[in-house]
């Protein structure tokens, strides 16, 4: 089977990003760096063209494509934590160095990159069949920028 990699594309800030993400997940690293050879309408000779990285063993690249090309949130990045010290951890952690937090735990990194920081519990109440419980929790949702689980967990216990 084919492998998937997800590309994120940045201008000029390859290489400081996939170091900023490396810091934010546990097991992770640069793998592999590439340079221009040649000048190229993007980069100079030398400079950081492409940079191989992985967040938590999951594959990334990073391409200095240049300028022009801005996220939306028609694409996002998730994150499934177990409990609300994974939820803090990866909310202030890339949110750190001037992200921009939105709604229903959703975030804009420094980068522009989306990110949506969500507790399994949401996945585990909507499939639960209680539709009264997971319309509690994701009426509480609603309400949150930064996901609170206890308030969460408890809407859903409400009924």
């Amino acid at each position: 089977m084919a492998e998937m990699t997800t590309c994120l594309w940045f201008d000029g800030t390859a290489r400081e990003a996939a170091e900023f993400y490396c810091s934010v997940f546990p097991r992770s690293r640069v793998t592999f760096v590439d340079t221009s050879a040649v000048d190229t309408p993007v980069q100079k000779a030398g400079e950081v063209a492409l940079v191989e990285f992985e967040l938590d063993g999951r594959p990334f690249i990073g391409l200095d494509g240049g300028p022009g090309v801005e996220y939306t949130n028609a694409m996002s990045l998730e994150i499934r934590c177990t409990d609300q010290a994974e939820i803090d951890h990866y909310w202030n952690g890339l949110l750190a160095g001037g992200g921009r937090a939105l709604q229903c735990g959703w975030l804009i990194d420094r980068y522009g990159v989306r990110w949506q920081v969500v507790p399994v519990f949401l996945y585990d109440v909507w499939r639960s069949g209680d539709d009264e419980a997971a319309r509690r929790a994701f009426a509480t949702m609603m309400d949150m920028v930064k996901l609170d689980l206890e308030p969460l967990e408890a809407a859903a216990r409400a009924g």
